[in-house]
């Protein structure tokens, strides 16, 4: 019988840090199994991946493939059904069925799947390109609609970053630290939403891992965490992590480059995308900063940060 909760799986044990968390896990077992009932599913062995959600390849009555997709109940996750259904396909993995309430998606399974971040074989610009061509698709989807569907905006989330980053500029850091950055990355999350030129539905954290290769499509798009507002916000995790650009001998230059590229490919003003690369990097500090025992790892990140906003000119 297939082990459905082998005790190495990442999200049992990510979960367990919570009292939330813990009560999650504590009904998942039966919430499994309430979806294998009203679905009809038969179970493959669940995905070891992603801190929060508990994800398997299922069969369905009629024999077809599929994943089932089981999140622990978060703001973030709150209207990833809904942007699926109206994504339709386009750029993204299809939506069988969902429960909202529940937290819960049936799928359609992405084969061969490889991650778009580990197909290696293609060079980093070519993977960039084709990433922007699943943007595109998803960035056509009806905004307004999504917006009625209850799907948040970029502009909130961003006023709550920036947020954080003024606590954390007020805070003494030892000098290494370039808390600065806090500040410029704080203006740059209040101002570079109310200056975009248009609104799309994003991705929400469009990385290349959550790019999968398909038959029905070359890439397709997993794991959303929608929001409608700058398209510019969207292409940070992509850059970052197509490959790490400050391991090149010169970054100031690949990272100049790949905005431009993903900018030209994208219609968009490579300026813009280069500012919400500083903004979003910055964010990122604000977690490590809690979790970093000895800043080390903190004080390497601004520093990339500086990077970033010497290529943005700011």
């Amino acid at each position: 019988m297939t082990e459905l909760f082998p005790p190495t799986l990442p999200v049992l044990n990510d979960m367990r840090r919570t009292a939330d968390g813990r009560a999650w896990l504590a009904g998942l077992p039966a919430l499994v199994e309430t979806m294998r009932e009203r679905w009809q599913l038969r179970f493959g062995a669940p995905y070891h991946g992603g801190s929060c959600s508990w994800v398997a390849p299922v069969e369905r009555a009629d024999g077809t493939t599929a994943v089932l997709k089981l999140t622990w109940p978060h703001p973030e996750a709150r209207t990833e059904g809904a942007a699926l259904a109206l994504w339709d396909g386009n750029g993204a993995v299809r939506v069988y069925e969902r429960d909202a309430a529940l937290y819960a998606l049936l799928l359609e399974r992405c084969e061969p799947g490889t991650e778009l971040g580990r197909a290696e074989d293609i060079p980093a610009d070519d993977r960039l390109l084709l990433a922007t061509d699943v943007l595109r698709r998803l960035w056509s989807a009806d905004t307004e609609r999504a917006r009625a569907l209850g799907v948040g905006s970029v502009r909130g989330v961003a006023a709550e970053w920036a947020d954080l980053a003024d606590q954390r500029a007020d805070r003494d850091w030892p000098a290494e630290l370039d808390a600065g950055l806090f500040r410029l990355g704080s203006r740059l999350l209040r101002d570079l939403p109310g200056s975009a030129q248009r609104e799309v539905l994003v991705h929400g954290d469009f990385n290349p891992g959550n790019l999968l290769s398909a038959r029905r499509a070359p890439w397709l798009a997993i794991d959303a965490k929608p929001m409608t507002g700058d398209p510019a916000f969207e292409l940070w995790p992509l850059l970052e992590q197509v490959d790490d650009p400050f391991a090149h001998p010169d970054p100031h230059h690949v990272l100049r480059h790949r905005t431009a590229l993903v900018a030209e490919a994208l219609d968009e003003d490579p300026a813009r995308i280069r500012a919400w690369s500083v903004a979003r990097h910055v964010e990122y500090v604000l977690w490590s900063v809690e979790e970093d025992e000895d800043l080390g790892r903190s004080v390497q990140m601004m520093r990339q940060a500086r990077i970033l906003a010497d290529v943005a000119e700011l």
